[in-house]
């Protein structure tokens, strides 16, 4: 399934004309533009931003720059860039030698690259216009871990398109080794779509194109869940009313000790966040247009309630994979037995297992036997059982290792030999 697949697919010229140019002023998206100003606002607004430390708009003030007064870490911006260009992440000074730092990359980088860096950019070299610009100082994010085994070298970002307070589409973006630990898609980021109602990833795509895994790894991308969903979805919409704008692209960075902060606001926000959820904005659009939505708890609501939950659905449609809980319930049919028992479903385990005095009890010990495998200890005889149970469902005829449960609270483990076709969610109720 791909896009055109879809009638609800929001193009650039119908963005442009029917909502950026009917419902963001002018005066607005030239605030918008402006990064410091749009941050002055909506810090003096209580809304959670990066700390600026320094803002250079002269040469002289360049020239006279001294490495004492920079911080051990920081990250340089461009006013007025965009699409991520001429972001500079310096992650730490390097120790024992004065006047060099160190990069995402690990690389080294010295006072003297920093200040051509920032001559780049006052010269207007990644603004929108080409035009003389601004650089700035700001605080760093500090990475939460959960994040880790995503985020190659860099800090993933959520883009938040809000509309009349409504947030209608998410998607979380990832710095890989292409991107160069940026989280810009055009450098070869990936996009991962969520579900608005619950925080979960759904779909992926790099260049476009849909994508399971991180690349080069069996990091499976969909099925995560982002942390604070609510509270990011209600500084997506104060970030948004605040800057003025009525439709508009919020993006925020979950750091490790403050949560969801603002990067920046965008009044032209891209599409391809469209294709990540393998949806349309048209018609998310379209069924908010018109309503008045007096509070922010309100927006949530109808984020939640009007775009969420028919993406789980939609993602089981697309992968064939049922969404189940770490916690459920199966039912043993071997032999007409037809026993229902609580289990866990453990991705870390390739065999499935049941507590060997259970196994005796519903009387599956009489399909045992004792098979060698090989392990991380060597060979070794293991006693399998015979099994059929019903998960979700889902028939399925396997084989359950007999193992000592019986002090556990779950007698059975379901490894993920016995999950093909499932994707867990740890945080689903079943």
């Amino acid at each position: 399934m791909t896009l055109k697949d879809y009638d609800t697919i929001l193009g650039i010229n119908e963005r442009n004309l029917r909502y950026v140019g009917e419902y963001n002023a002018p005066r607005f998206i030239r605030t918008a533009n402006n990064k410091i100003a749009t941050k002055k606002l909506l810090g003096e607004a209580g809304i959670s931003v990066p700390e600026t430390y320094l803002i250079i708009r002269r040469r002289e003030t360049l020239a006279s720059l001294d490495a004492a007064a920079l911080q051990n870490s920081f990250v340089i911006k461009p006013n007025k860039g965009f699409g991520g260009m001429g972001v500079l992440i310096v992650y730490a000074k390097k120790k024992g030698v004065d006047g060099v730092w160190v990069k995402s990359n690990r690389n080294k980088i010295t006072m003297v690259d920093i200040k051509n860096h920032i001559m780049d950019i006052l010269d207007g070299t990644y603004s929108l216009a080409q035009k003389q610009d601004s650089a700035f100082f700001e605080e760093r994010i500090k990475l939460l871990p959960i994040f880790k085994p995503l985020a190659y070298r860099g800090i993933p970002d959520i883009r938040v398109i809000v509309f009349n307070r409504v947030p209608v589409m998410a998607e979380l973006r990832l710095p890989t080794k292409e991107s160069n630990g940026k989280a810009n898609l055009h450098l070869g980021g990936i996009g991962v779509g969520i579900d608005m109602a619950n925080g979960i990833t759904t779909n992926a795509i790099q260049h476009d194109q849909l994508i399971d895994y991180i690349p080069e790894t069996r990091t499976l991308l969909a099925g995560f869940r982002i942390p604070s969903w609510k509270k990011i979805l209600e500084t997506a919409i104060a970030a948004q009313t605040m800057s003025s704008l009525g439709y508009a692209g919020v993006d925020i960075a979950l750091d490790r000790d403050k949560g969801p902060m603002v990067l920046e606001v965008n009044a032209r926000p891209g599409l391809a966040i469209q294709i990540a959820n393998l949806s349309g904005l048209r018609d998310r659009l379209e069924r908010i247009k018109g309503l008045k939505v007096k509070t922010i708890d309100q927006g949530v609501r109808l984020a939640q309630d009007l775009f969420g939950g028919e993406i789980e659905q939609e993602l089981e449609e697309i992968s064939g994979k049922k969404i189940v809980g770490v916690i459920t319930t199966i039912m043993i049919t071997q032999n007409a037995l037809n026993k229902e028992l609580r289990a866990k479903l453990d991705t870390g385990a390739y065999f499935s297992s049941i507590d060997r005095e259970l196994a005796d009890s519903l009387g599956l010990n009489q399909f045992k036997r004792t098979v060698k495998v090989k392990s991380s200890l060597g060979e070794e005889e293991r006693d399998l059982v015979d099994v059929n149970f019903i998960l979700d469902g889902r028939p399925i005829n396997t084989q359950f290792s007999l193992a000592e449960r019986g002090n556990l609270r779950f007698p059975v483990i379901i490894g993920r030999r016995d999950l093909r076709g499932f994707l867990v969610d740890p945080k689903k109720l079943h």
